[in-house]
């Protein structure tokens, strides 16, 4: 059996090589088509003008449904590895809030593109980013609580740095954003695909895009560590009919439906 086969560690593989897949098509083939600058441009210019936006558009929204599985099967597995910490559980809980707000930001940056409605695009930016900045920051936690009983310092240490990570390039695209974008070096930027490395702002811009993919990225580093973990897990539906055929059955013969999904194999 292949490592990716075991469990259900396939969903965190799935959801990186998927979500990395979708920037660097669209990246190639804005490329391509002169659409936007080869030199670092900003991952949403490269879903803006089509054919590489609709290509954005549909990877991305597979890509939060990916995120949303994952993170609904990390809940799961931490609570039934934790059933009577109570700490834990809320924290937990409150982790996969956070990552679905997360997963719903990711769905709308793919589907608002920045040159046609950029706050709206911004909204699922900081949905998509800072709510998952600090989802990260739950798991790290989580996982500081669960060491060593449930697995080793290392896997924290390092979530730790890949949060550190993440933390860095936020600060250091929202100084870089704050600049850019505060008139100092003209109007409309939000609109402008092509730059010139003569232009004013142009260091401010490359800085922005740079830490962009650099935030990027620290999240699908994020996601990695998950595998391990989920290789000691697998979900399982248990489904209960209300008759033997389709028709309509007598009350006495009708039984309740449930579909249970249950962590296992810990």
């Amino acid at each position: 059996m292949w490592w990716f086969q075991q469990g259900l560690s396939f969903l965190p593989v799935a959801l990186v090589v998927w979500s990395a897949a979708s920037f660097v098509f669209s990246y190639i083939t804005a490329i391509v088509l002169h659409h936007v600058d080869p030199l670092v441009p900003y991952i949403s210019d490269t879903g803006t003008i089509p054919p590489e936006r609709c290509l954005f558009g549909i990877m991305l929204n597979i890509s939060a449904f990916l995120g949303m599985a994952t993170m609904y099967v990390r809940y799961k597995q931490v609570y039934a590895l934790n059933p009577e910490k109570s700490k834990i559980i809320k924290l937990n809980k409150i982790g996969l809030t956070l990552g679905l707000m997360s997963c719903f930001g990711l769905c709308i940056i793919a589907n608002f593109q920045k040159c046609i409605l950029y706050y709206i695009h911004v909204v699922g930016a900081c949905l998509t980013f800072g709510v998952g900045a600090i989802y990260m920051m739950v798991q790290t936690v989580l996982s500081y609580l669960m060491q060593p009983e449930v697995h080793s310092k290392d896997i924290f240490w390092i979530r730790l740095t890949m949060l550190l990570w993440c933390c860095s390039s936020i600060v250091s695209m929202f100084v870089s954003s704050v600049v850019l974008y505060s008139g100092l070096y003209g109007t409309n930027l939000v609109q402008k695909l092509h730059w010139d490395p003569q232009e004013n702002g142009y260091t401010a811009h490359i800085i922005s895009t740079v830490s962009e993919w650099s935030l990027a990225f620290s999240f699908l580093s994020f996601f990695l560590t998950y595998i391990r973990d989920f290789q000691k897990i697998s979900l399982r539906a248990v489904v209960s009919l209300h008759g033997q055929t389709l028709y309509n059955a007598q009350q006495s013969f009708v039984t309740e439906e449930q579909t249970l999904l249950i962590a296992g194999s810990i």
